[in-house]
């Protein structure tokens, strides 16, 4: 599956990772900047970049699949495994006699104190509540505080890329967070499938995918992208539930996606695409920058894209410039 490039200095059907090339991507990098973003022990999504490639995922951009799903793609290992080694390794410093410094916080430490600041902001986002940098160092332990940085950026990473919600301070002085859901949508999911997990997550990974796709997507196509989250036709997930019903019913009611046959398709066949509270919600501009942030490039990377991206931005800049000379034109006359 092609992106749908306008551009006429490349065809169709010219794979993403030839095409970015010569707009000066390098898509060696690409990998590496996503699993930098990505990578996670969080028991959620089990799968693993490492075993992406086997699991039949292009480890370089080539569709609009690989590029959405791939950005989404978290490591298996999980929490209680994380604890198991760093017991392990404990037990073995122990054993030689060796005092472990704190300074030298090991990947299976930091991993596990990620792990456990998603868990508390997770609380406090239900709680709808601000948390605190004194609060997340009660939660990683003081003695990694000088870690406070690296975790809460990787715990902010995964917050973005499994949930959809940003870590934002609101007061720098006092060290104060807020948790939001990202670019500008006002559904979190909360209340469909399993109850409390949020669930925007998968919501931006399809708007995205649709997107980048022409602005449609059959039903085949965004079970592909789902897979990569262990996420199937049927088949309750542990954390999301019911994917089917998710994204053909509540996605769909909430107005965030259309759900459609597509036109003379025998056997029929059915496809996706934004629906109006995406529309009033996002623009395909904030879409467009997570992609290209998550993916380590630039917007203009997919010209096509972009271009599109960019005239609805100034169509709704005209918009809102004609609405505002109509009411001073109407106020005026009183």
């Amino acid at each position: 599956m092609a992106f749908h490039q306008k551009n006429t200095q490349s065809s169709p059907n010219q794979p993403l990772q030839s095409y970015c090339e010569t707009q000066g991507l390098e898509a060696a990098e690409a990998p590496e900047a996503m699993e930098k973003a990505c990578v996670s022990p969080y028991p959620p999504i089990p799968v693993s970049l490492k075993e992406a490639p086997a699991a039949g995922i292009p480890s370089s951009p080539e569709s609009p699949q690989s590029f959405c799903s791939s950005s989404m793609v978290t490591t298996a290992t999980s929490s209680s495994k994380s604890r198991e080694e760093s017991s392990s390794q404990e037990k073995e410093g122990n054993t030689s006699g060796a005092v472990t410094d704190p300074k030298d916080m090991s990947t299976d430490a930091l991993d596990e104190r990620v792990a456990l600041l998603v868990d508390f902001l997770l609380i406090k986002y239900h709680m709808k509540e601000p948390v605190t940098k004194v609060e997340m160092l009660m939660i990683i332990s003081e003695e990694y505080q000088d870690h406070f940085n690296d975790v809460l950026l990787q715990a902010s990473e995964r917050m973005q890329m499994i949930f959809g919600l940003d870590v934002k301070e609101i007061d720098p002085i006092h060290h104060c967070y807020a948790i939001v859901i990202r670019l500008g949508l006002t559904y979190d999911g909360m209340l469909h499938g399993e109850k409390g997990v949020p669930k925007t997550g998968i919501l931006i990974l399809l708007l995205g995918a649709i997107f980048m796709n022409g602005n449609r997507a059959t039903e085949e196509e965004i079970w592909k992208i789902l897979s990569v989250m262990k996420l199937y036709p049927g088949k309750k997930h542990a954390i999301f539930g019911d994917p089917s019903c998710l994204i053909t019913k509540h996605f769909v009611e909430e107005e965030y996606l259309k759900y459609q046959q597509v036109a003379n398709s025998d056997p029929v066949q059915y496809e996706f695409l934004w629906g109006p509270r995406a529309y009033a919600e996002t623009t395909k501009m904030q879409i467009l920058k997570y992609l290209a942030k998550v993916y380590g490039s630039d917007p203009s990377c997919f010209p096509s894209q972009y271009e599109e991206a960019f005239q609805e931005e100034l169509e709704r800049s005209q918009a809102r410039i004609a609405r505002a000379a109509m009411g001073y034109h109407d106020h005026s006359l009183f």
